[in-house]
Order: C-alpha cells, then structure tokens, then sequence
C-alpha cells in the first residue's frame, strides 16, 4: 500500500508540475489582451511583461542547481511551491506595471526550479522500469496546462479585470503540489546519507536490484565540482556534451516558432470562420496531449533513442515541405505590433510584409473577414501563437503582436478599411487560396511537426537529462544545460522576424529542417539508450565509455 501510494503521489507531483509550467506559459496570450487596455501598455510594455518569465527562468536556472544539490530535490520544490505562489498573488493583486513584471518574474523563478527538481525527484524515486513513464508524464502535464490556460483565457475574455482570475487560479495546483510532496519521502539519493525511511525498507519502490546498488550509491558518493562538468573525469565532458547538444538542437529546430503561423495556415486551408485561431490553437493543442500520452507509453518500451531519432526525422521532413510548399504558395507575414503603433497605422500596416510577397495577407495572420476583427483578436487567436511553449518555451514578438491590433477599435478599424482599400482585390482571390492542395499538405506537415516533436524532443530531453548525470552534481548539471535552453529560445524567439527579414519565409523553415537532419546524427553518435536501466548502470556505462 505504502509503494502505490509513493508512485500515485510521485505521478502526481510530476504531472501538477508540468501543469504548472504550460499554465504558466500559456495564459499570458489571453491576459494580454485586457492587461494592455487596463495598464495602456506599449508594444515594448507589452514584450517586457511576455518576457519577464522568461528572464525569471533565466536567472533561476543558473541558480537553482545549487539549491537542488545541497539542499535536496523535495525542498527545492516545496520552496518554488511558495515562491510560485507569491508571485500568483502580486500578479493577481497587481495595480502597477511594476508590480506586474515583478510578479511575472518571480513565476518565471519559480517555474524554472520546479521544472528541474520535479524531474529530478521523480527519476530518482522510482523504478528504472517507470522512469521514462513517471517523468514523461511533467511533459503531459505541460500540454494539458497550456491547453487549459487557452479554455480559461476564452472563459474570462469578457469579464472585467479578467487576467486577475488568469493568474489567480495558478494558485490552486501550486497548493495541491505543495500538499502531494509534503507525502513523500526525502529524496532518497541525496549526498550525505540514505533517507531513513529508505533505510527501513518502507518503500520497496524500486525492484530489489535497484534498491541494492541505490543502497550502495551514498557510500560510493563522489563529491563533484560545477567545473568537473568540462572535465575528463567520469566522462564528464561527453555527458555535457549530450545535455547541451539536446538542449539546444531542441531550440534550434525551429520549435518556439514554428507554430507561430498555425491560425495563417488554418485559415489558407479554407476554416474561414471567426474562430479559425481558437480551431488552431485548441486542435493543435489537443494532438500534443493524445502524441505526449503515446510518448510515455513508449518510453520505457521502445526506449529514448530511438523515440528522439523517430522525432528528429519527421520534424526535418515536416518543417522542409513547409519550407517548399510556402516558395510555391507563399504566406504573407507582417510586424503587427511595429506596424500598429504610428499614426499612419493603416498605411504602414500594408508596408512590412515579411516575405515580398501579398500585402493583403499582411494585417494579421488570419486575415480580416468583416465583424469579425474582435473575436479574431481574441484569446484563441493570441493563444495559437504560444502553442510552441512546450517545455521550456517562449513566447515574445510573436505573441505580443496581435493584441495591439485592438489596442484602439478605431485603429483597427483604420487599418481594416486601408488595407482593403490599398488591396484591391477581395479575400477570396487572394492568391494562396488557389493553392488548395499545396495548403493541406502545409497543415498535414505542421500535425506531424507537432506530433513529432511532442513524442522526441518534447518529453525524451529532460528525462535523459535527468538520467545520465551522477547524483552528486545531477541538480548543477541539469540547471547549466536548461540555462542554455532559455538562451537559445530567447534567441530563436526574438531573432526570428529580423531572419525573415534578412532570408524569407521559406529558406528559414528550409534551415531548421537543416538543423533536423544535424540534430539525427548528433544524437545517433553521441546519445546512448538508458532505458530499462538504474540510475547507478547509467552512471557507469557513461564513465566506461570514451
């Protein structure tokens, strides 16, 4: 009784964690809305408060690897409970911008720690057998959060200062997280010493082989340095190498912006309607939980290799025939918060199509059907673009852009009229609507991608990365290669419209799955299978192997 209650409680730490997490990324592109209306933020205002997580994040992934460490993997998420909660009630009871980008901030702090010590905790409580499953399932949890935060921005969208219940419902899994951990043992492989209950055999959690060489585990501890990491010791290197190398290929692939044009590509494929975006969002959301739940049945079976080799494969081909089906149909692409700021709004809106290409297509990726600009700009249609948040995954330009289309209904109703006017020709003879077939293959691609990703790169990173580090720096190492990951996504997700810029729609899309085809071999050269396999196996295949 004792063992299945450990295992429901680990679960349910793991998936409340990842909750969190997508919840957290999510809910920002329907709060948006009414925070600019109610705070009259600016384009930058409005970056500043999308990105504050993300710096949050930043920061606490370069230190949260201590707090793990040296002071355990349970109380570090028992102390991210209550940091994350503080920061739920200065965002909930916000009445400045300062306040708000404080309380942004200290989510982003406590949404960084948790996500490395729930995986953490969790790969070390339990059997080698259910470790792919147990900590896959924080990746779960991260699809069904940010799907969840899309149903509560659409819920609260028109009701006055909604964002304050947006933010304030975080509160609610945070405390149920709280109160699970508080059930569980002391992380058993800590640094000093075997936690006593494990010590007394209360938890015959793992099979008896995995308890015996965990039982040995404290008294072969060997004490590391952060800078053991680029050092031959233990193969250490090697390790580091892997961790980064997945992080970043993860980035680099073109995940964060990738899906940033699903409501675009909806819209091409004939779902006129209204709520095309809330389509978008919601479906594509959907495919990510059912591929993510796929993911950890497999991942004790078919095993992490091969599930991240699969990916990578079906993400390059996906993101390649975007890349070629956008040369032959091309998709307009517009700097909407830029566009929208100056006077002149409805002109300039027509002037920064991204690609050279159609201007009518370039007001907002769903393009303007009459009555409908409102619910167009609504939170589904926000929402679709921070889809991409998957792990670890930002939203910035691409998500602040649509909200200020309605930063004045005027403004955008300017913008409407000048638009048709400099078009010319109605919407239904836009070009890329003749390209019928070539517009369901983009969207066939753009499932695959998304499919993809959520069964490789989504759920296989960190629990690798949970895995292949020795227990005396696992906590340091996991924060120095997530470290990277936030940079990388910073950089992909604010670089992305100046790479359009500078090399077009198409050969960008053609470049990731470029990166696709790099990140298969690196991980068939370098990334061992760790499946079926205790921690302590893990460990010494790694310090065998050159």
């Amino acid at each position: 009784g004792r063992a299945l209650l450990v295992l429901l409680l680990s679960a349910a730490v793991s998936l409340l964690g990842g909750l969190i997490f997508g919840y957290e990324l999510g809910i920002i592109s329907g709060a948006l809305l009414q925070l600019q209306a109610d705070f009259q933020l600016s384009c930058f205002k409005q970056e500043v408060v999308v990105s504050a997580v993300l710096i949050g994040a930043l920061l606490a992934s370069l230190a949260g690897g201590i707090l793990i460490d040296h002071h355990g993997r349970r109380r570090a998420i028992l102390v991210s409970n209550l940091v994350l909660l503080v920061g739920s009630l200065l965002l909930t009871l916000a009445r400045s911008f300062a306040v708000l980008v404080m309380g942004r901030v200290t989510v982003g702090l406590a949404i960084s720690v948790s996500s490395m010590a729930c995986c953490i905790y969790v790969s070390e409580m339990v059997a080698a057998h259910q470790r792919g499953l147990l900590v896959s399932l924080y990746e779960a949890g991260i699809t069904v959060g940010i799907l969840l935060s899309y149903a509560l921005n659409y819920v609260f969208a028109d009701v006055d200062e909604g964002w304050r219940y947006m933010f304030g419902l975080a509160i609610a899994p945070t405390a149920m997280q709280f109160l699970s951990i508080l059930f569980l043992p002391v992380n058993p492989v800590k640094l000093s010493s075997w936690d006593s209950d494990c010590q007394k055999g209360l938890i015959p959690l793992q099979d008896t082989e995995d308890r015996a060489a965990a039982k040995r585990e404290p008294y072969q501890e060997k004490h590391y340095s952060f800078l053991d990491l680029f050092r031959t010791r233990d193969n250490m290197r090697r390790r580091t190498l892997v961790g980064l190398g997945l992080v970043l290929f993860q980035q680099f692939t073109g995940q964060p912006n990738v899906l940033g044009y699903a409501s675009k590509i909806f819209h091409s494929v004939g779902f006129q309607s209204k709520s095309s975006a809330i389509l978008a969002s919601v479906g594509l959301g959907a495919i990510k939980v059912v591929v993510t739940l796929v993911a950890m049945a497999l991942a004790d079976k078919a095993g992490r290799r091969v599930l991240l080799m699969a990916g990578c494969v079906v993400m390059a081909i996906s993101v390649t025939t975007i890349g070629l089906t956008s040369r032959m149909a091309p998709l307009a692409m517009a700097r909407d918060c830029k566009a929208a700021t100056g006077p002149n709004a409805s002109h300039s809106l027509t002037q920064h199509p991204l690609t050279a290409v159609l201007p009518q297509a370039a007001v907002s990726p769903v393009p303007p059907v009459s009555g409908a600009v409102k619910s167009q700009a609504g939170p589904g249609f926000a929402a679709t673009r921070s889809l991409t948040e998957v792990f670890a995954s930002t939203q910035s330009k691409e998500v602040v852009p649509n909200p200020s289309l309605t930063q004045k209904r005027d403004l955008v109703g300017q913008s409407k009229k000048g638009t048709r006017q400099s078009v010319g020709p109605p919407l239904g003879a836009a070009p890329w609507a003749q390209h019928t077939v070539l517009n369901w293959i983009t969207l066939l691609s753009m499932m695959a991608f998304v499919s993809a990703f959520s069964i490789g790169f989504g759920p296989m990173t960190w629990l690798v990365l949970s895995e292949i580090y020795p227990a005396g720096i696992r906590g340091r190492a996991f924060a120095f290669c997530n470290s990277f990951n936030w940079a990388a996504n910073l950089l992909i997700s604010l670089s992305f419209l100046d790479l359009i810029d500078a090399i077009g729609f198409s050969w960008m899309f053609l470049l990731y799955g470029l990166m696709g085809v790099m990140s298969v071999i690196f991980i068939y050269i370098f990334v061992p299978e760790t499946k079926g396999q205790s921690l302590e196996e893990i460990d010494q295949q790694f310090s065998r192997k050159r």
